[in-house]
C-alpha cells in the first residue's frame, strides 16, 4: 500500500500567515523512523508536509487505484501550521478529498483540543475529572475552587502555559500570561495531589488499552512541564511501565481510558492522562488524540511493554485504520483473463465503492416517507430508470401502482430468487428529515438503513452480476413495496403472490451489527382499541368508571400478558383521549402491539386481551388493523444461510444467522420457500434521527448478495 506520512515541521506554505502559530514540532528522526517502519512492513512511503500543497502532493503519490489495489492511506502525525483546532486541519482536508488516514477525525481532535469541552463530555458521561472553571477575560471573578489550582490555556496541548497556583494573586498573574500570550480563555482546574498515570489506546470497537505508564518526577514538582518534555528543566522525568498499580487499579485505569476514548469519538490511537489520588481514585485530566510517536514518549513505551517494537506499532496502526475503513482483506494479484467469479465481483464492486456511497447519498436526498405520495412517485421513477438500465422488465401482474412494483430478468422470476425491499421511509411525518452525513465508520441520513441502504445493495449486486454477463440468464425478480410504514397493509397480497412464485426470497431489511442476518422473525399484530363512556364534569361521582382511569387499569392488565417463556408480548404503543371543553375524557383510543412466535399463540393472546377487557365498564371495541406473520425455522432457509456463509468466506465477512423479535414481510412467504431477511447493510439506531449504516457493511452485503445471485438463481 502507498502510505504518505503527513506532518508539520518547517513549511509555512499558506496563503497568509496570521493568528496563533503552531509551536509543536515533530522531530525529523521520528519521521524517518516512521517511514523506515512502513517500508519494513512492505509499504511504499513518502513524507509530506501538511501545507496548502498537500492535495497535489498526495495526488502525485497515490493516483486512483488500479483493479485489485486498495486506496492509498495517510499516516497522520500533523499538528497543523496556524489558527484554531490545528490538529483538525490535515484530517479535514483528507476527509474532503476522500483519502483514508491513521488516527482520529476532525471532530474528535476538536473535542480533545478544547479542554473545557473535553471535561464537559467527561462529566456528561459520568467519568471522573477534577472540578473546574473557565476564565473568559482579565478582571475575572475568583472561582469557587479550593487551592491549589492549575491553570491552562483552553485550547493548547503539550503543557503550554500550565502553572500551579496557590493564591488569588498567583491565579490572576498566571491567567494574565495566558490571556496575553495565547489570546484565549483560561481553564482553571482543581489540582489533584498524587501520582500521574497515563494509558495509551490502540485500535477500535473497542480500543485495546496498553499497559499504564507512571511518570516519576524524582521528588520534584509533580507537574510534567513543557521544559520537562523538551529536556530543559534540569531534571529527568522517568517512565515506569507497567505502572506499579496492581491488577485492580490497572484494570480500572484501562476501563476509564477506553470509556474516554469512546466518549470523545477517537479512532485508532490516543492517550488518556490521569491523576491517582491518595484514596486510590483516578481523575481524568485530558485525552491526547494524537499521542507523540517519539522514542521517549509514554505511548511508544507502553506499546513496547505490550510487545510492539516501534516498527510493529507503526504497522499495527496502519492495520487498525485499514480495518476501520475497508474491512476486507487485500485481494490477490490478478492477471488479464484469470479472474474467477468471486474475484471479478470483488474487483467490480471495490472499484465502485465511492459510487455506492454516492448512490446512497442520492437516494437519501430524495425523501419518500410513507405518507408522501409525491416523494414516493419520484422514488418509483428513479428505481424504474435503474431497472431499465439493468435490462429488467416490469411484471404487470405483480405490480400495483399504489403499493407494489416488480421487475424481473429476461429469464423471469418463477422458480428463481426474489429480492424484496421497500421505497417508503417508515418514519413519522413529525420527525425532521435528516440530510445524508458521512463519518469515518457510519453513514447517516433519512431512511439510510431502513430503505436506502438496501436499495443500493440490491442495485449494485445486480450491476455486478450484469458485469459478469450473467444477469439475463439468472431467474431473478426485484419487488419493492411502498407501505412498510403501514405494516404492508396494502401490498401483502401481491407480496404473497410474488413470493409464491420464487424458490427463495431475500428480504433486504437492515442487518444487525456484527454480521447478523435473520432466518427467523416473530410475527406482529396491531390492534385499535376504542373505549367509550359518557361525558362528565370533574368531581362528579358516577357509578360507571371514568374511561381514562379504566383504560389505564386495563393497560396494566393487558401488558401483563407478556410471556417470555412462550415468546409472546403485548404492548401499548399509544393512548389518546377525546373530550369536550371543561369535561373529562369520554373516549380513549389506543394502539396495542402484539409480537408472537406462532399463530396459535397469537390467537390465545388475543382471546386473553378480550377476556381482560371483560363485559363490565365502558363500552370498548378491539379491531385488528394489520398483521405480519412470523418467519419460523425452515430447513430451506438454513440451507440458503449456509450458501450465504460460503459466499462470504472468500472475503472473511462474518455471517451470523439470528432470530429477531422485529417483524418483517418475510413471514408472508410460503412455508416451503427459503427465506432470509436482513441482508441490507448493518445498521444501528433504526427509526430515529440517528439511523445509520456501517460503511464497510454497505460493500460487504453487496459482495455477498452479488456472489449469491451469480452462483445460482435458486432454480432447481
Amino acid at each position: 500500500m502507498k502510505i504518505a506520512v503527513v506532518y508539520n515541521r518547517d513549511s509555512q506554505a499558506v496563503i497568509n500567515l496570521f493568528g496563533q502559530q503552531n509551536q509543536e514540532k515533530i522531530g525529523l528522526a521520528v519521521i524517518r523512523s516512521i517511514e523506515d517502519a512502513l517500508r519494513a512492513g512492505g509499504h511504499q512511503s513518502l513524507a509530506v508536509e501538511g501545507d496548502k500543497d498537500l492535495i497535489s502532493k498526495l495526488e502525485d503519490f497515490m493516483p486512483r487505484v488500479v483493479k485489485g489495489e486498495r486506496p492509498g492511506m495517510v499516516f497522520n502525525v500533523s499538528y497543523g501550521i496556524q489558527g484554531q483546532a490545528r490538529y483538525t486541519h490535515v484530517p479535514s482536508i483528507l476527509e474532503m478529498v476522500g483519502i483514508p488516514y491513521v488516527a482520529s477525525g476532525p471532530l474528535a481532535h476538536s473535542i480533545a483540543l478544547d479542554k473545557v469541552v473535553t471535561k464537559m463530555v467527561l462529566v456528561q458521561h459520568g467519568l471522573p475529572t477534577p472540578g473546574f472553571a473557565v476564565l473568559m477575560e482579565p478582571g475575572f471573578d475568583i472561582p469557587d475552587l479550593a487551592y491549589p489550582l492549575i491553570v491552562k490555556p483552553k485550547n493548547e496541548a503539550v503543557s503550554f502555559g500550565i502553572k500551579v497556583v496557590n493564591s488569588d494573586d498567583e491565579l490572576r498573574a498566571a491567567a494574565d500570561v495566558i490571556f496575553e500570550r495565547f489570546q484565549q480563555p483560561v481553564l482553571v482546574e482543581q489540582f489533584v495531589e498524587g501520582r500521574e498515570v497515563n494509558v495509551g489506546l490502540l485500535g477500535n470497537g473497542p480500543a485495546e488499552a496498553l499497559p499504564p505508564v507512571e511518570l516519576d518526577f524524582a521528588g520534584g514538582p509533580t507537574v510534567y512541564s513543557l521544559d520537562d518534555k523538551r529536556g530543559k528543566s534540569g531534571r529527568e522525568v522517568t517512565l515506569r511501565c507497567p505502572a506499579d498499580l496492581g491488577p485492580e487499579l490497572t484494570e480500572r485505569a484501562q476501563d476509564l481510558a477506553r470509556k474516554t476514548f469512546a466518549a470523545v469519538g477517537c479512532a485508532d490511537c490516543a492517550r488518556v492522562d490521569f491523576r491517582l489520588d491518595a484514596a486510590g481514585q483516578f481523575h481524568i485530566l485530558e485525552i491526547n488524540s494524537l499521542p507523540a510517536m517519539g522514542p521517549r514518549g509514554s505511548y511508544v513505551r507502553a506499546a513496547k511493554e505490550a510487545g510492539l517494537e516501534f516498527p510493529d506499532l507503526v504497522n499495527r496502526l496502519v492495520e487498525v485504520a485499514s480495518a476501520r475503513y475497508f474491512g476486507t482483506p487485500q485481494p490477490p494479484t490478478i492477471g488479464p483473463g484469470t479472474e474467477d467469479t468471486p474475484t471479478a465481483i470483488f474487483s467490480f464492486l471495490t472499484q465502485r465503492r465511492d459510487r455506492l456511497e454516492r448512490r446512497l447519498r442520492e437516494w437519501t436526498s430524495r425523501p419518500s416517507r410513507t405518507h408522501d405520495p409525491i416523494g414516493l412517485q419520484h422514488a418509483v421513477r428513479l428505481l424504474s430508470k435503474t431497472c431499465t438500465e439493468l435490462g429488467l422488465r416490469p411484471v404487470e401482474d405483480l405490480t400495483d401502482e399504489r403499493s407494489v412494483h416488480t421487475w424481473q430478468t429476461r429469464a423471469g422470476l418463477d422458480g428463481g430468487t426474489l429480492l424484496v425491499t421497500h421505497l417508503d421511509v417508515p418514519l413519522a411525518e413529525s420527525m425532521p428529515v435528516q440530510a445524508f452525513r458521512r463519518g469515518p465508520e457510519w453513514l447517516l441520513g433519512d431512511g439510510v438503513a431502513t430503505s436506502r441502504g438496501p436499495l443500493v445493495v440490491a442495485e449494485y449486486a445486480l450491476r455486478a452480476v450484469r458485469h459478469l454477463r450473467l444477469l439475463a440468464k439468472r431467474r431473478i425478480g426485484l419487488l419493492t413495496y411502498l407501505d412498510e410504514g403501514n405494516d404492508a397493509r396494502y401490498s401483502r397480497d401481491l407480496l404473497r403472490k410474488a413470493m409464491g412464485r420464487a424458490s427463495r426470497v431475500i428480504v433486504l431489511r437492515p442487518g444487525g451489527v456484527g454480521g447478523h442476518v435473520y432466518s427467523q422473525r416473530r410475527g406482529q399484530r396491531r390492534y385499535r382499541l376504542q373505549i367509550e363512556g359518557k361525558p362528565r364534569r370533574p368531581g362528579r361521582r358516577m357509578r360507571a368508571p371514568e374511561p381514562l382511569v379504566w383504560a389505564a387499569q386495563k393497560v396494566v392488565e393487558v401488558t401483563a400478558l407478556t410471556s417470555a417463556v412462550q415468546s409472546g408480548a403485548v404492548s401499548v404503543s399509544d393512548l389518546r383521549t377525546e373530550s369536550f371543553p371543561m369535561l373529562l375524557p369520554h373516549r380513549v383510543v389506543g394502539t396495542l402491539l402484539m409480537t408472537y412466535r406462532d399463530a396459535d399463540l397469537a390467537d390465545q393472546l388475543e382471546a386473553s386481551i378480550r377476556e381482560c377487557l371483560g363485559s363490565r365498564g365502558p363500552k370498548w371495541e378491539l379491531e385488528r388493523v394489520s398483521e405480519r406473520p412470523p418467519l419460523g425455522d425452515r430447513r430451506a432457509s438454513r440451507r440458503l444461510l449456509d450458501e450465504l456463509r460460503r459466499a462470504a468466506e472468500s472475503w472473511e465477512i462474518p455471517v451470523k444467522g439470528e432470530s429477531s423479535a422485529w417483524p418483517s414481510v418475510a413471514g408472508l412467504a410460503p412455508a416451503e420457500t427459503a427465506v432470509l431477511c436482513g441482508l441490507g447493510p448493518e445498521a444501528t439506531h433504526l427509526y430515529t434521527p440517528d439511523e445509520a449504516v456501517e460503511r464497510t457493511s454497505l460493500l460487504q452485503r453487496t459482495l455477498m448478495l452479488a456472489s449469491l445471485l451469480s452462483a445460482s438463481d435458486g432454480a432447481e
